[in-house]
């Protein structure tokens, strides 16, 4: 039996095997031949100030209680090893009561006030630790549930302070409503979708009980093209478009997703090691898919015209050396919006815009689908298809424009 215990560097081990036990029953080794019993409570996260860091963080709250009570480390004879049974079974016992009256006094595996926590700063922490490229969606995925408690008459006693506990499903269909209200199709669907990562996180520690947003989801049709598109026309309209204090890397950057259907995450990470000059080809991993997809790799063919526009490079430091050094996506989003509006372009064009405008382009001027699927990155036809259904709305929008047959 000793040898199945796992000591751990600070002389305790586990009894508990349940891992949903809450709290855990342990022991921990004595010098005089005793192991004395305790019993280790989680209570989710805290919110502590880090001096070396100068903010708030999401810190594990534990605590231990040691229950003064005592088994035999070897017990040599039947009344030890009786009295090692007995102690055993009592302490289960004190473990249950323990664990029952957590449930029966706090929701959420939390102790008293003092110990609750805001949602919206454990949103806030988990933001602040994230390191994935979608950084950007889930701060907006913050703003956009602050925005929905402040505006929402129900839940505006929740604006600034909201127990985990306190969501709930009848909420979460609250929500869901709101970002369909503010997003059109996949912009909502996909705030939604880091919405849930911090909820699903929260429940994996112990901090939210009940999962509030099961059986509520955003549904969109992936095959239908929400987005608007740039016709080559509008594109060159675009090109010829010049004003003052425009940013050249902007400009650059955003024909290049024009003519290449980049995303805008992989633009402003494209270096000049990224260029093949002599072969006349770009070759890079997609942001969105790398270490999670075996086609994640992109070879796009250059025109003279697109090596015009990369350039060459200013120094020898090909692996760091940008092709296009860009601002945040915020200034960059902006400088487009006003760029268009000097176009006289009235259509709502995001950066995103590029990807899809490049798509319906070459889709409309006889490229196959698997060649868009290839240059776009895409690892089936699943995700390309909604580009030829936009393709045969443009040509429907064609013939209907003429004027009406009368026979």
């Amino acid at each position: 039996m000793a040898a199945k215990k796992e000591i751990r560097s600070d002389n305790t081990y586990m009894i508990s095997t349940d891992d949903t036990d809450n709290p855990k029953l342990g022991a921990k080794i004595l010098s005089d031949g005793r192991e004395s019993l305790f019993l280790d409570y989680y209570f989710g996260y805290k919110m502590v100030y880090d001096e070396a860091k100068d903010k708030k963080v999401a810190k594990k709250d534990r605590k231990r209680e040691t229950l003064k009570l005592y088994l035999w480390q070897a017990p040599r004879t039947p009344i030890e090893r009786q009295q090692n049974k007995e102690i055993l079974e009592l302490a289960k016992k004190i473990r249950f009561e323990r664990g029952q009256q957590l449930l029966e006094n706090v929701e959420g595996y939390r102790l008293k006030k003092e110990r609750e926590i805001n949602f919206l700063d454990y949103f806030q922490a988990y933001n602040e630790s994230y390191t994935k490229k979608d950084i950007r969606m889930m701060q907006i995925a913050l703003q956009r549930f602050k925005d929905f408690l402040k505006e929402t008459p129900e839940y505006s006693k929740f604006a600034t302070f909201i127990k985990p506990e306190q969501l709930n499903k009848d909420m979460m269909i609250a929500f869901t409503e709101y970002l369909q209200s503010r997003s059109i199709g996949e912009g909502a669907k996909s705030i939604y979708q880091r919405f849930k990562k911090v909820i699903n996180y929260a429940i994996e520690h112990d901090v939210i009980l009940k999962n509030p947003c099961t059986g509520v989801s955003i549904k969109v049709d992936g095959q239908i093209l929400r987005k608007d598109v740039l016709s080559l026309e509008e594109e060159q309209q675009l090109i010829n478009t010049h004003y003052d204090n425009e940013n050249p890397n902007i400009r650059r950057a955003f024909i290049m997703c024009l003519y290449c259907g980049l995303r805008f995450c992989d633009v402003k990470d494209l270096t000049y090691r990224n260029v093949d000059y002599s072969n006349k080809l770009l070759k890079f991993e997609q942001n969105k898919t790398k270490g999670h997809s075996n086609n994640s790799g992109v070879v796009i063919p250059l025109n003279d015209g697109l090596l015009s526009l990369i350039g060459e490079p200013q120094t020898d430091d090909l692996n760091n050396e940008l092709v296009f050094p860009l601002p945040s996506y915020e200034m960059c989003l902006k400088a487009l919006k006003r760029w268009v509006k000097r176009a006289g372009i009235n259509k709502h064009i995001s950066w995103h815009c590029a990807r899809h405008s490049f798509a319906v382009n070459i889709l409309n001027n006889g490229a196959n689908i698997k060649t868009v699927a290839s240059l776009l990155g895409h690892s089936g036809l699943k995700h390309t298809e909604k580009y030829t259904r936009a393709v045969d709305k443009l040509k429907e929008d064609a013939i209907n424009s003429l004027p009406e047959l009368k026979l």
